[in-house]
C-alpha cells in the first residue's frame, strides 16, 4: 500500500484538507485578493504584468489550480507547478511611479505578503462560517501552510508558523498598506466585475454576483474595510448569518457540479487524486469532501 505522502501534498487527516475542502473557499479566496490589493507594490505588480481586469475569474481559477495542487496533488505535481510559478515570476517587474524604482515580482517581501493574506482568509472565513477548528487545529493549519510558501520560493522558517505569528505579522504590516487607484479600482472591480468576452452571454444575471462580492468585502477585517469605505458598514451578526448560509448551501452541492467552476485542468488533476486515495485504500464513494470523515480512511 502506497505512504500518503506518496499520494497527496496534505492528507486528508491534515487540517489543511478540512480547511481547503470547504466551499467557504470561494469566499476566502475572493477576500485574499482584497486584502492583498492594499499592499501597494503587490498590487501595482498585479496590474503591471497581468489582465486581471479582462480575466478576473481567470486569476480565481489559477489560484484555485495552485491551491488543489500544492493540497491534493501528488508531490510531482506540486513540485511542478510551483517550478511554473517561480519561473514567472522570476523575469516579472514591477515600477514603483512613486520612487520610479524597478523590484522584482518574487522579492520575498511581497511574495510572504501575499502568502499571509490567503492564509488568514482561507481560516478566517471557513471558521467564521461554521467549521469547527480548535485553536490548536488553527496552529496546525498556518503551520502546514509553510511548506505551501515554499512552492512559491519562500523559506519556510521565515513564514508565520501559529495564528499568533501570522495575526503579529498583519499587524505589523498594516502601516505599510494603503488604498493606491489601483487597489481602489481592484476592490470596486471584485464588487462588479466586467465580464470576459466569453461569459458576456451572463450579462443579465450578473447581479446575483453582487451580494457574493459584497460578502467577500464584509468579511474583511474591520480595520480593511475603514481603509476602502467602499460599502457602508452592517451588523457583524448578518455578515456571519449570510457566510453560514453560503458555506452550507455550496457544502451541499455534489464535487460533480460544484468542480464545473474549475478549469478542465483542475479537474483532471482532483481526479487523479480520487484515483490515487482509492488505490491507496481511502473510500471515495462521496468524494473529496467525503474523506473529512476518518471512517473512510483506511486501517493503518
Amino acid at each position: 500500500m502506497a505512504r500518503i505522502e506518496d499520494v497527496v501534498v496534505q492528507p486528508p487527516h491534515s487540517v489543511t484538507w478540512l480547511v481547503h475542502v470547504d466551499r467557504a473557499m470561494w469566499v476566502g479566496g475572493v477576500r485574499g485578493l482584497m486584502l492583498q490589493a492594499l499592499h501597494p507594490l503587490t498590487m501595482r505588480g498585479v496590474w503591471q504584468n497581468s489582465n486581471f481586469q479582462e480575466d478576473p475569474f481567470g486569476r480565481l481559477r489559477r489560484t484555485a489550480d495552485f491551491v488543489g495542487r500544492v493540497t491534493y496533488g501528488s508531490p510531482e505535481e506540486a513540485d511542478a507547478v510551483g517550478r511554473r510559478v517561480r519561473d514567472i515570476h522570476r523575469g516579472l517587474r514591477v515600477r514603483d511611479p512613486g520612487t520610479g524604482r524597478v523590484h522584482r515580482v518574487d522579492d520575498p517581501e511581497l511574495l510572504l505578503w501575499v502568502h499571509c493574506a490567503e492564509v488568514s482568509s482561507y481560516l478566517e472565513v471557513a471558521r467564521r462560517g461554521g467549521l469547527r477548528l480548535s485553536d490548536r487545529q488553527a496552529d496546525r493549519y498556518v503551520a502546514e501552510q509553510r511548506r505551501s510558501a515554499t512552492y512559491v520560493g519562500l523559506h519556510a522558517e521565515d513564514v508565520p508558523g501559529s495564528v499568533a505569528d501570522l495575526n503579529d505579522y498583519l499587524t505589523g504590516m498594516r502601516p505599510r498598506l494603503e488604498v493606491t487607484p489601483e487597489a481602489a479600482a481592484t476592490v470596486r472591480f471584485l464588487l462588479w466585475p466586467r465580464l470576459p468576452a466569453n461569459l458576456r452571454r451572463l450579462n443579465p444575471v450578473k447581479g446575483l454576483y453582487v451580494p457574493f462580492g459584497a460578502l467577500c468585502y464584509y468579511t474583511l477585517p474591520p480595520w480593511a474595510r475603514r481603509m476602502y469605505g467602499v460599502l457602508p458598514e452592517v451588523p457583524g451578526g448578518a455578515v456571519t448569518a449570510a457566510l453560514t448560509a453560503f458555506r452550507l448551501a455550496m457544502n451541499s452541492l455534489p464535487d460533480s457540479v460544484h468542480q464545473r467552476a474549475f478549469s478542465a485542468a483542475t479537474r483532471e488533476m482532483l481526479a487523479g487524486a480520487r484515483r490515487r486515495l482509492g488505490d491507496a485504500g481511502y473510500d471515495t464513494g462521496n468524494g473529496l469532501r467525503g474523506l473529512t470523515d476518518p471512517n473512510r480512511w483506511p486501517n493503518r
